[in-house]
């Protein structure tokens, strides 16, 4: 492999892994399920839901905006947050299914 070519290959790693790390906290899965579900949200429907204080949600949406995962509008004095894509109910959903397997792995270790 070329020199040119790993670099674009480790470029790839690196901003899988960006994303990755953006999803990587409960509140941040929470606020994703939400934008998946509906349109948009504004902060103060976010922080409802999350459960912390709005500089804290604040942190959470500034992550997932820095990694192109969702973008916002501001109308007037309000924000609102919205998915960039919608796939990532497919990632969930395959999440979800190892999380099934470990889960029938363990039963079925614990019953013999």
């Amino acid at each position: 492999m070329k020199a040119a070519q790993r670099i674009k290959e480790k470029a790839k790693y690196e901003a899988r892994a960006k994303i990755m790390k953006s999803l990587a906290h409960p509140a941040r899965l929470m606020i994703v399920d939400e934008l998946n579900k509906h349109k948009e949200r504004c902060v103060c429907d976010l922080t409802d839901l999350v459960g912390s204080d709005m500089s804290t949600v604040s942190r959470h949406l500034s992550l997932l905006r820095n990694a192109g995962i969702i973008e916002d509008e501001k109308r007037g004095q309000m924000v609102f947050y919205r998915l960039r894509v919608r796939c990532l109910t497919s990632l969930f959903n395959c999440i979800e299914s190892v999380v099934q397997c470990n889960v029938s792995f363990h039963l079925n270790v614990l019953s013999d």
